[in-house]
């Protein structure tokens, strides 16, 4: 039979069908993950990706961003700088993701940037840190030292402590988070007996806990990579029968829970714990529950900000418009989303004020509330960036 199709439509047909190729291969929005699923972040990793998951498959479940289905590439950075650096390389140039959102070490944070930077690519920040890492393309909605240091220090002064002993790992979040706290504690008046690191990946702490029972001081804080170091330091100083008061800058609730018995009395500063008696918190950890059921990793101050960061990412790209990365990153600024911690708004200088919670961690794991600070600001962080 004779093909009555002109060539004309012919030819606009065959081109509708080029361009309609492309599009579809576009359909799907990539969320990169890369996250410490190994090393010393590979305790808390897990609640991380699930809290990704919850969110990626709500958003799905309305329509997506845009119309379009939003999907997961994760990769494990082996918690440090060589394994995230192939984690990102491969997120941005062969995945190709729209947007970065994360929860690592800041040794594996420092790592990626400038692959971030060469690839122009949105990069959502959702761990605490030590503070002041800015960059165009990053933003970040976890706490700094600047909002989460003084309530522990403050705490312990009105209790009675007046002698202190530091330590941390040996890189940029230890060092950096407890510089903040050295300096806070003198600014007090309180006077610091010792400061000791240890690698990342260090498991005996013996040594130190040996200078911490010479020194004998009145409070002990710390400031250990995510995870692992958190569990062996806090194992063998309750081994050791150290009584000082322990606070931990660290420690999220999540993996206290992980500690079992030792985590018992132990304070945190956290912008994020199970028991906040909210709506959106409640809803937030019924849907975790049935998605996850027994295999459910405790939500807490790591896995809520990537949750969160997801729709943080949603609401600049409907702001924009677009998923494209100026546009989003112009959008990221001027956007809030509301969630388990309440709203969080990255208001000043890609940071966001945070409601900070001053906490116990019980016999069960739990955490008891002893002191709420609302919307407390991060500080002068990245001042040449746009607020």
């Amino acid at each position: 039979m004779k093909n009555n199709v002109s060539k004309p439509v012919a030819a606009l047909l065959l081109s509708a069908c080029i361009l309609v190729a492309p599009a579809s291969a576009q359909e799907t929005i990539k969320i990169g993950v890369p996250v410490g699923l190994s090393g010393a972040n590979s305790v808390v990793a897990p609640s991380v990706v699930q809290a990704a998951e919850l969110a990626v498959e709500e958003i799905n479940a309305k329509g997506g961003i845009l119309g379009r289905k939003v999907s997961l590439e994760i990769a494990d950075d082996g918690s440090g700088a060589a394994g995230a650096q192939k984690a990102f390389d491969s997120l941005v140039f062969q995945k190709k993701v729209d947007v970065l959102i994360s929860m690592e070490t800041s040794a594996a944070r420092n790592a990626g940037l400038p692959i971030v930077a060469r690839g122009k690519t949105p990069y959502i920040y959702t761990s605490f840190y030590e503070g002041r890492s800015c960059s165009p393309y990053l933003f970040v909605n976890a706490w700094v030292p600047d909002q989460q240091v003084a309530p522990i220090v403050d705490f312990f002064m009105k209790d009675g402590a007046k002698t202190f002993f530091l330590v941390g790992s040996d890189y940029a979040f230890g060092r950096g988070m407890l510089e903040f706290t050295r300096k806070y504690i003198e600014q007090k008046g309180g006077k610091l007996l010792g400061e000791e690191y240890q690698p990342m990946n260090a498991s005996d702490w013996t040594a130190v806990i040996s200078k911490i029972r010479s020194a004998n001081p009145d409070a002990v804080i710390t400031s250990t990579a995510g995870g692992a170091p958190n569990v062996t330091f806090t194992k063998q100083l309750r081994s050791a029968g150290i009584k000082a008061r322990y606070g931990n800058l660290a420690v999220d609730e999540g993996t206290a829970k992980s500690m079992g018995p030792d985590a018992e009395g132990i304070y945190i500063s956290a912008s994020y714990i199970t028991g906040i008696d909210s709506p959106q918190n409640k809803a937030f950890l019924a849907a975790m529950e049935k998605k996850f059921g027994a295999n459910l990793k405790a939500p807490n101050d790591l896995s809520v900000p990537q949750y969160e960061g997801i729709y943080l990412y949603k609401a600049a790209v409907e702001k924009a418009g677009s998923t494209k990365s100026e546009d989003v990153l112009k959008a990221l600024p001027e956007v809030s989303s509301e969630g388990p911690r309440g709203v969080v708004r990255m208001s000043k200088q890609h940071h966001a004020p945070l409601t900070m919670y001053l906490g116990q961690v019980q016999a069960d794991g739990s955490v008891k509330v002893i002191e709420t600070f609302r919307d407390v600001d991060p500080g002068d962080q990245c001042p040449n960036l746009r607020t």
